[in-house]
């Protein structure tokens, strides 16, 4: 079977540098925010091209901490997705805020026009947490656009997108705020959970530091109330040696194969969710719009040796959790991909004959 990710395949690749990490911290006699994490966090800074990063326990907390850090009050308003891991909206409603929502795009990510519409028209709107969906990148001229106009604070979720690109800029350049997770079926995931956030501001970068640890701003004293959400010595290492160095070649892998399923997937029941002209995606996922069961496009592929998946087959909006908050709205774009979407296999360890069997299946659905 063709598995949505190779987590056995990924061992036998990095084996001797996740060892090896391990061996070193265990050495170090040293196990929370040490020089392990301080590494980490300077070689995730370097890659992303921005001036700090802040390692945290996963990546609702690096949201709901940034949200935190820029001065969400309780009961403000955040313009976010609907179509998103449930993380997205959680973290908002942890930092205290409200989520509001606008439709997604044929892509997956946050219509931006329909955004302004609604900024426009509710000046109570001052923060706002966009999706990087799939790996695709949002217009970021268009996102510094709305930033600039309506004085938004916004946090960049990035954590499908490391590395994308839109109108050559990196994502989570525009935001004052970027969270991603170390989850490990991400493009630079751990062995367990983690996450960081990135920014271009001292200030966030310290008030974020404090956040992570108890809101303590030196050892036993506490001046914010804070989490305990620190990226862990041995998860830090691991990153470090094993995964970050790996990350440039393995996106590569993933933009190859997911060019080779889009030359070659021709179907008129399957339609890809493409990424944007402007956007250098890193596909972190590989959507497709099934037209007819979707059920029995899975079991058809099932058959044929290939797993697959869905992401994200309920919409936020209509989540039990949140029914109290009688946030439900009309978002067809989002609707109609959570009804008809499912993800093929694109991890980086596909072999050349794993990626013509997934073309086949889908070919002959």
């Amino acid at each position: 079977m063709i598995v949505l990710n190779d987590f056995v395949a990924q061992w036998s690749d990095i084996k001797d540098d996740a060892l090896s990490a391990v061996d070193r911290v265990g050495q170090s006699g040293w196990l929370i925010l040490g020089q392990e994490v301080a590494n980490f966090e300077t070689a995730l800074a370097k890659f992303w091209q921005m001036p700090h990063a802040i390692g945290v326990a996963n990546g609702l907390d690096a949201i709901e901490i940034s949200l935190r850090a820029l001065g969400l009050k309780e009961g403000e308003k955040v313009l976010t997705t609907p179509l998103s891991a449930f993380a997205t909206s959680l973290a908002i409603i942890r930092a205290g805020g409200r989520p509001v929502f606008v439709d997604t795009d044929s892509s997956g990510l946050l219509n931006l026009d329909q955004a302004e519409e609604l900024l426009s028209k509710d000046s109570s709107l001052k923060f706002m947490v966009p999706v990087h969906l799939f790996g695709h990148a949002l217009d970021l001229n268009r996102l510094e656009e709305l930033k600039n106009k309506f004085n938004l604070k916004i946090v960049e979720d990035c954590a499908q997108s490391i590395g994308a690109r839109s109108h050559d800029r990196v994502v989570g350049s525009v935001g004052q705020m970027a969270a991603t997770s170390f989850y490990p079926t991400k493009n630079l995931g751990c062995m367990g959970d983690g996450g960081a956030i990135i920014t271009g501001s001292e200030l966030l970068d310290k008030a974020s530091r404090t956040l992570r640890d108890y809101g303590q701003s030196k050892k036993y004293v506490h001046d914010v109330i804070g989490l305990n959400s620190r990226l862990d010595e041995l998860q830090a290492a691991i990153l470090f040696s094993a995964f970050l160095p790996r990350l440039g070649a393995l996106t590569a892998k993933r933009i190859a194969i997911a060019q080779k399923f889009r030359s070659n997937i021709k179907n008129k029941k399957i339609k890809v969710i493409d990424s944007p002209a402007h956007s250098n995606s890193v596909w972190h996922l590989f959507p497709v719009i099934v037209d007819g069961d979707r059920a029995a496009f899975q079991n058809h592929l099932k058959a044929q040796g290939v797993s697959s998946g869905i992401h994200y087959p309920i919409l936020i909006t209509e989540q039990k959790a949140l029914e109290s908050l009688n946030l439900k709205g009309s978002y067809p774009e989002a609707k109609k991909i959570a009804d008809q979407e499912v993800s093929l296999p694109i991890h980086p360890y596909l072999s050349e004959n794993d990626i013509s069997k997934v073309i086949e299946a889908c070919i002959s659905w």
